[in-house]
């Protein structure tokens, strides 16, 4: 594998679908790469089906080039180096349309032959689940210093969580922490927050699981819309309450990691 200079490597797993894992991801590399500075972030979207990252990266359209010594990432404005199958797609419009093997193969390809450089940290977006695509990666992937779990505050939600930590201990993997998306709304009228779902479900999961809870994101309007035109909400509204969550997130996993 090209991943003897990558110091840290990250996955970030959910245990079902629609609970913002991907957004999750983008925004944290974006904030890593911040703190690090541009080329010492990578990302790679493992998610075979559904890749969403080039778009919320502003990369749609890209192409993937190899040569030696390998598969060459994409950058992103901000430096972030991305991998994704979203590139090998003739359009927007192409499904992925493969049976387990196949899809073990690529994703095998991807973790063996992308040339990743010099980085600090690697982050992998798993898609949701615990099944064969989550399971390939974080076997295959060297030295893993642990998994983020994205939830959202609803029951439902913390119920396939604890799942997902189950799945992280069992693979012997670390549990860097578990993350709340979603949680609540600050007005943009009077400020007052308001509480959408029902809240501090992820702290409970957390506490319940003995695994640490790295924080809360606040629901805000300027993320969905930052990801739809493929610039990361942190760069874009630095001082609002979901990027200041997101800083704070990081730091918890740098402290975690780096120490």
């Amino acid at each position: 594998m090209r991943m003897g200079k990558v110091k840290h490597k990250i996955a970030v797993i959910s245990g079902k679908g629609g609970v913002g894992k991907t957004l999750v991801t983008v925004n944290l590399a974006a904030t890593l790469a911040h703190e690090k500075g541009a080329g010492k972030v990578g990302l790679l979207d493992a998610d075979i089906h559904g890749p969403c990252v080039p778009k919320m990266l502003g990369l749609k359209g890209s192409k993937l080039e190899s040569g030696l010594p390998g598969i060459f990432p994409v950058y992103s404005e901000g430096g972030i180096k991305v991998v994704s199958m979203a590139f090998l797609l003739p359009n927007d419009d192409s499904p992925i349309i493969w049976r387990g093997p196949i899809k073990m193969g690529a994703i095998k390809q991807l973790l063996s032959e992308v040339a990743w450089g010099e980085l600090d940290y690697l982050l992998v977006d798993l898609p949701p689940g615990t099944g064969d695509e989550p399971l390939t990666v974080l076997q295959l992937l060297p030295e893993t210093d642990g998994v983020v779990i994205v939830t959202i505050p609803s029951e439902v939600s913390g119920d396939v969580v604890r799942k997902a930590v189950t799945f992280a201990r069992m693979l012997n993997v670390p549990i860097l922490g578990i993350v709340e998306n979603m949680a609540g709304l600050v007005c943009p009228h009077c400020g007052e927050a308001i509480e959408v779902f029902m809240g501090g479900v992820g702290r409970r999961v957390a506490k319940d699981m003995g695994v640490p809870f790295l924080g809360s994101i606040p629901l805000d309007p300027g993320i969905s819309g930052d990801s739809d035109c493929g610039k990361p909400f942190i760069e874009e509204h630095s001082d609002s309450a979901a990027a200041k969550a997101f800083r704070e997130i990081v730091k918890k996993i740098i402290e975690v990691v780096e120490k």
